[in-house]
């Protein structure tokens, strides 16, 4: 018997599949994604966002310090086999070297190099890497004008408070961005927050010894001005001088950071002062005889670092471009909810209030296409629920070479008024042009072999018909098997998104989209529109528009409800979603001449183009960007603003969902799921929307996918209740 055949058919499908890998498919969106916020911390790093932070270790205990280490000069030597008898250097007598930490700056940098020109002094620059990328033209100046650059990590943070691994990272990151903008490294490093050797403790001194084991010469200092806290020129002046007459010292100055006019006024002072009593100035590695800190960068090396500084220029001047188009974005789409919100209210208004309807009740016969393509498991229970239509009826199906048992099911149920035509395998499109082709009527309901249809669904579907204008009707499509997760999560999608889409657009007279799965067409409508073509893998869009484009009316019926069996596993989904996305640009692309168009054809064009547009291409392929963000501002800026900002989106998502439901008399307990709904479920589409523009973009073609379906959706034709 069918049946039994259709049982077996089942049992297979349900069998128990083991894991596969992430299909290859995925690789591509994700990569997108990931790619995207690789740019956001690039773009945080340069601005001192990311992974900035203002701890300060403390600590009085120095058993691990060295005597000779504490009681030395201020340049510490931990390389190599000096590693476990670290030595020190002093600055020689008559000798100062002048260092600045945590630049270059824009304001402040230019203006210092000036004075250091003037008085043919060269000095140490102990640069952060963020700064380097934001001002590569300062770096090669100071290089160029003969000063040395230090490494001063490139956020800045304590190391005493991070691991071995943040150092190693903090010190490559910048020696990246050194040999992009100059095509040097630097042996010389200065930890932040470190002062005179004597103030190493238990917790700084093992950044002094893994600087030293990767090659590091570590720079600490003889004076601190205290510049940063702005105590007056005299102030930073007097704290320059050397305690001792002709005393050797490394005096820290900074250069950014801050306001440094007061660094600035006192440094001529200061190198005039140094000067009167006799003492040079010299960098680091000229006042120790030994090589310049800063080699050259040639090979491999060179261009990672230029390809680093690259990406961080291009991410910082993305950024503000993409805040900008995200924030109208934004807006748009909380003008869509308050649009949808509002239109769906006046839609329901005119077609519920009292004595609303459409003229004369339409009576006349139908003929229902169905279309399919290895239906046999669903087909039974797609022709018994026709079979309880309290409209009249004819139903065809077209067998499009079907390799199971459609056909053979259709033909033992033996139900009356249903013709079976069968034909090779031609597609879709044209096993609906053939069903409309053999149909007795002039109305035209087409439905997909995996639906079903409640007694009432043929007769609400073509009441709209009595107004001659109308040339085709969308139905409410809603999902069957809706008791899994995945099933949950479409049900809301369809309530939410798409019926609530299509009351908006009833009202605007711009539906974009028929659904395959109920609607209702004149067999004139269609013959001026050309009929089902293949040009796009949405059949159903397309002809749509095209119905725009020929002056006809394209309406909604919401009591016309259709059952239709929904994926039920996340590789279908894909495959069935990926396909409507691309066939849904294919038909944005061939009816893009409504834009100039008159008449309702311009009308469509104006108004249904561009909404469709935007809400269903561009907005759901700039959404990711906004949940990117989300991570970014949750890991890197402000978990609760941004959790707070994201739980108020959140919350008008739910009223929406809530008022859609209500809409439909549909039961708002499938709502819980949507929290996951939202970080789940939209993720997969927006990968499924990327990855169909990629394929547009780029030419490629996409094939029809025939899903796999099981046959659970189906109705009580005793009571007219749908079952699943």
């Amino acid at each position: 018997m069918s049946r039994s055949r259709s049982q077996r058919r089942r049992q297979s499908i349900m069998r128990p599949r083991r894991l596969a890998a992430p299909p290859l498919r995925f690789f591509l969106p994700v990569t997108v994604l990931a790619t995207l916020l690789a740019l956001m911390v690039l773009r945080g790093m340069a601005n001192n966002e990311v992974f900035h932070d203002q701890g300060i270790a403390t600590s009085v205990d120095k058993a691990t310090v060295p005597t000779s280490v504490l009681e030395g000069g201020p340049v510490v030597d931990a390389r190599g086999d000096k590693g476990e008898k670290p030595v020190n250097y002093t600055i020689p007598d008559k000798t100062v070297v002048l260092s600045f930490d945590d630049g270059p700056s824009p304001q402040w940098t230019p203006k210092i190099l000036e004075v250091l020109k003037e008085e043919n002094v060269r000095a140490d620059f102990f640069v952060t890497g963020s700064m380097v990328t934001r001002n590569p033209a300062l770096i090669r100046r100071i290089v160029a004008e003969g000063h040395q650059i230090g490494l001063h990590t490139f956020t800045h943070p304590d190391l005493a408070l991070h691991s071995g691994t943040r150092l190693t990272w903090e010190l490559g990151e910048t020696q990246l961005a050194l040999a992009g903008v100059a095509g040097i490294h630097s042996s010389l490093f200065r930890p932040p927050y470190s002062s005179t050797v004597d103030a190493l403790d238990d917790w700084s001194w093992p950044v002094t010894k893994q600087a030293g084991s990767e090659g590091y010469l570590t720079a600490f200092i003889d004076k601190d001005t205290d510049d940063w806290k702005r105590p007056g020129v005299d102030a930073i002046v007097k704290a320059a001088m050397p305690d001792l007459p002709g005393q050797g010292e490394m005096v820290l100055m900074h250069d950014a950071g801050g306001n440094r006019s007061q660094t600035l006024a006192a440094l001529p002072i200061i190198i005039e002062k140094l000067k009167d009593q006799g003492y040079s100035f010299k960098t680091t590695a000229e006042a120790l005889g030994t090589a310049s800190a800063n080699t050259e960068v040639v090979g491999y090396n060179l261009w990672l670092g230029k390809a680093f500084v690259w990406c961080t220029t291009f991410s910082v001047g993305l950024m503000p471009w993409l805040v900008v188009l995200l924030a109208v974005v934004g807006v748009l789409v909380m003008a869509r909810f308050a649009l949808m919100l509002l239109l769906s209210v006046v839609h329901v208004r005119r077609v519920r209030r009292r004595g609303f309807s459409w003229g004369d009740p339409v009576t006349e016969p139908v003929t229902v296409v169905v279309p399919a393509y290895n239906e046999q498991e669903c087909i039974t229970n797609t022709l018994l629920s026709l079979s309880a239509s309290d409209h009249p009826i004819e139903v065809i199906v077209v067998d499009d070479g079907s390799t199971d048992d459609t056909s053979a099911i259709v033909e033992e149920l033996g139900l009356p008024n249903v013709r079976l035509i069968r034909q090779q395998n031609s597609g879709k499109p044209t096993a609906l042009n053939t069903g409309v082709a053999a149909a007795s009527h002039d109305l035209i309901v087409m439905m997909d072999g995996d639906t079903v249809f409640e007694p009432s669904t043929v007769r609400e579907l073509v009441q709209p018909f009595a107004d001659q204008r109308v040339g085709a009707v969308a139905g409410n499509a809603k999902v069957g098997n809706r008791d899994t997760l995945i099933g949950a999560w479409q049900h809301i999608e369809y309530v939410m998104g798409f019926n609530l889409d299509r009351r908006m657009y009833d009202v605007l007279n711009c539906m974009p989209t028929i659904p395959g799965a109920i609607g209702a067409f004149r067999r004139t409508a269609l013959q001026q529109a050309g009929g089902m073509s293949d040009d796009t893998l949405a059949e159903d869009t397309d002809v749509t528009m095209a119905l725009h484009r020929a002056g006809w009316k394209v309406v909604y019926a919401e009591d016309a409800r259709a059952w239709t069996e929904a994926p039920v596993s996340m590789k279908q989904l894909w495959s069935q979603r990926y396909r409507w996305s691309y066939g849904t640009m294919q038909a944005m692309w061939k009816h893009r001449h409504a834009l100039l168009e008159r008449g309702p054809a311009g009308h469509f064009g104006r108004v249904g183009l561009p909404f469709v547009s935007l809400f269903m291409v561009v907005t759901p392929l700039l959404a990711p960007a906004f949940d990117i963000g989300m991570v970014y501002g949750v890991v890197f800026v402000d978990a609760y603003k941004t959790l707070a900002a994201w739980f108020a989106v959140m919350a008008l998502q739910a009223v929406c969902a809530w008022w859609s439901f209500h809409l439909d008399k549909e039961k708002a307990w499938h709502l819980i799921t949507l929290p996951a709904q939202q970080v789940v479920y939209r993720v997969l589409m927006y990968m499924v929307l990327m990855q169909s523009a990629i394929t547009a973009l780029t030419g490629g073609r996409l094939r029809w996918q025939k899903l796999k379906r099981t046959g659970e959706v189906g109705l009580d034709v005793t009571t007219g209740a749908m079952s699943s």
